[in-house]
Order: structure tokens, then C-alpha cells, then sequence
């Protein structure tokens, strides 16, 4: 257990905000974890895994509490799956290409996703016609008051999209201290009719692609589109795609024929965030060192030395001219703080 003052937490936030941290202890294993906890620590605790899903506004005030616990296993195998487990701190990217390596199908939708394991359950992280619950089987995490681990099931997480339990209803009561996933062993179940996925491989003359082919297309696309933190700060999509009824819908779609939108249900549909901030003429716009990527309007930028609430302001701006332009709310995906 590491332990420091008045610390910096630009280099554990993907956007690069610099705000200090009153305390801050890097966990390395469970039981570490578990001495913090009985330090009566729990009222004062800002849980931070791999950074990627935050916006800082400010200073915190409290003990930040990295979460640096690594380790990845196969806990059985049957004739058509393996269940693996990874702990909290494993970077979220590296364990999908561990899987790949061993040609374990289910996760090479999710490539290129930043974070860390143990965050991927709060947002049930998804990307490409795929999410987190689609391979999830449990999650283990400590209750910060008792100090018992328990496990949660799939349907005890109320996954949602973008959403989850640990969003809601035990929200600030446990880490997730690791996670368990079914991948598939053979029978892949290849899924690129979503985005330009299907259009990246066949403009690589490949017709039957493997998982691995599917991972690596992400991988170019997603790098095409997406800055890289370590370049430029960012934290990926900073908003949902909203979802709207086929009522909303049809009255979007006789002034905007070409509207692009996935239907999730019969009666809703899901529209691109970024294409709606790109109709707004938002793309690329920039305010002092607080930007809307050039490339994907999804993705709020931190050009070098912008504030935590100079993102945040910017980000009001484009909730407020979305709600003007096409009288639908955007909703966040990043945490703010």
C-alpha cells in the first residue's frame, strides 16, 4: 500500500485534468483493500480505477483510493466455453487481447476501450453492437461498510444501457474487485453490421473474418476516429446516444431524411450522439484549450491545459444547442466530479 499527499491526478485521468488529491493510496491486493477499509476510511473515499470514464472539475477532498489489483485466470473449461476471470486493475484492452490470443470469441467488439476491469461493470461498457453483459457471469466486490464480499450475478446488476446497479442503487457501497466472463472456444458468433466494421474488411478483401480480424478492424477505425488520450486528452464518448421513440422519430426523420438511428425496440430507437452535434455545426469547435474533436463530434477534447470545468461548460453548450436544434437531451456518459 502507497501512500501520498497532495498529489497530482493528471497522469490518472485520461483528459489530463490537473487536480491534486488531499491523500492518495495506490491498493495492490485485496487484503490491502481490506486494511483501508477497517482504517474507518470509508466515509472518505474517491474510488479510481483506470481514469477513462471522469471529468475532474476540482480538487478532491478525500482519500482517493487507486485500485491497482492485477491478476487474470481460466476458472473451468466445457466443450463450447471458458470462463476467465480478471482482477479490478487489469487494463481493459490488454485482457481482450489476451482473450483473442487464446481465440476466446465475445469480447473483440470491446477492443480499444479504455479503462480498467473493474470499472467496465458500473458503465456495462459497450461499443459496436456489443456490451459488457453480453459475456458478464459475476462480478465480485467488498461492501465498504462491512467489509464482506459478495458476488453479483448478471441480472443482479440490472445492466442497462450505459447503466447498472452500481450506478443506481448501491451506488458509493462497493468495489468491484473482480470480474468473470463466458467467452466462447469455438462457433464464433462474428458481428460487423454495425458501423463501418463490415466496409473496413471488405476494403481489406477479407470475407470470412475471424475474431481477430473483427478486433483489429476496431482497433483501425477506432483509431481513425478517436484520439488517443495519451496525445490528446480525452475520455472517449463524453455522451449516450440518446434513445427516442418511433413518435420522436418519425418527426426527425421528415426534416432530417437522412438521420441515422438503430432501433432497440419497436417502439424506440437509437440515434448517434455525434451526428446530432455534427448537424449542430459543433464539430471541431473549440473554446480556449477545450475542444469538439475534429473527427468524431462524440469526443470532448482537452487540447493541453483546459480545466475540469472548462470541459464541463463546453458540454452544457452542446446539451443546450441539441436541445434547441432537435429537442432531444443529451446525457452524459463520462462521471463528473
Amino acid at each position: 500500500m502507497n501512500i501520498s499527499r497532495n498529489t497530482s491526478l493528471k497522469s490518472y485521468n485520461t483528459f489530463g485534468i490537473d487536480v491534486n488529491a488531499k491523500q492518495f493510496i495506490s491498493i495492490n491486493t485485496i487484503d490491502e483493500l481490506k486494511e483501508l477499509l477497517k482504517q474507518n476510511y470509508s466515509g472518505d473515499l474517491f474510488i479510481l480505477g483506470g481514469g477513462s470514464n471522469m471529468l475532474l472539475t476540482k480538487d478532491i477532498d478525500a482519500t482517493v483510493t487507486h485500485i491497482n489489483i492485477l491478476g487474470k485466470r481460466i476458472l473451468r473449461k466445457t466443450k463450447n466455453s471458458v470462463y476467465v476471470e480478471a482482477l479490478a486493475g487489469e487494463n481493459w484492452h490488454q485482457f481482450v487481447l489476451w482473450t483473442l490470443e487464446n481465440n476466446w470469441g465475445g469480447l473483440e467488439n470491446l477492443s480499444l476501450i479504455p479503462g480498467n476491469i473493474g470499472t467496465a461493470p458500473i458503465q456495462n461498457i459497450g461499443a459496436y453492437g456489443v456490451e459488457l453483459k453480453d459475456t458478464f457471469v459475476s462480478c465480485d466486490a467488498i461492501d465498504i461498510q462491512t467489509l464482506e464480499s459478495r458476488s453479483f450475478t448478471a441480472e443482479e446488476c440490472e445492466f442497462g444501457y450505459r447503466n447498472s446497479i452500481f450506478k443506481n442503487k448501491v451506488k458509493g457501497k462497493y468495489i468491484i474487485t473482480g470480474v468473470t466472463f463466458k467467452l466462447k472456444k469455438k462457433n464464433h458468433e462474428i458481428r460487423t453490421n454495425y458501423g463501418a466494421i463490415d466496409e473496413f474488411l471488405k476494403g481489406s478483401g477479407i470475407s470470412d473474418p475471424t475474431i481477430q480480424d473483427v478486433s483489429k478492424a476496431i482497433i483501425k477505425i477506432r483509431q481513425q476516429k478517436l484520439p488517443d488520450p495519451r496525445v490528446l486528452g480525452n475520455s472517449g464518448s463524453f455522451f449516450k446516444n440518446p434513445v427516442i421513440s418511433a413518435e420522436e422519430l418519425t418527426h426527425l426523420i421528415i426534416e432530417y431524411p437522412e438521420i441515422p438511428y438503430y432501433k432497440v425496440s419497436e417502439n424506440e430507437a437509437k440515434i448517434p450522439a455525434g451526428w446530432l452535434i455534427d448537424q449542430a455545426g459543433l464539430k471541431g469547435y473549440r473554446e480556449g484549450d477545450a475542444g469538439v474533436h475534429k473527427n468524431q463530434a462524440l469526443v470532448l477534447v482537452n487540447y493541453g491545459n483546459a480545466s475540469g470545468k472548462e470541459i464541463l461548460l463546453l458540454a452544457q453548450k452542446v446539451q443546450k444547442k441539441i436541445k434547441e436544434q432537435f429537442h432531444i437531451d443529451l446525457e452524459p456518459e463520462v462521471n463528473i466530479f
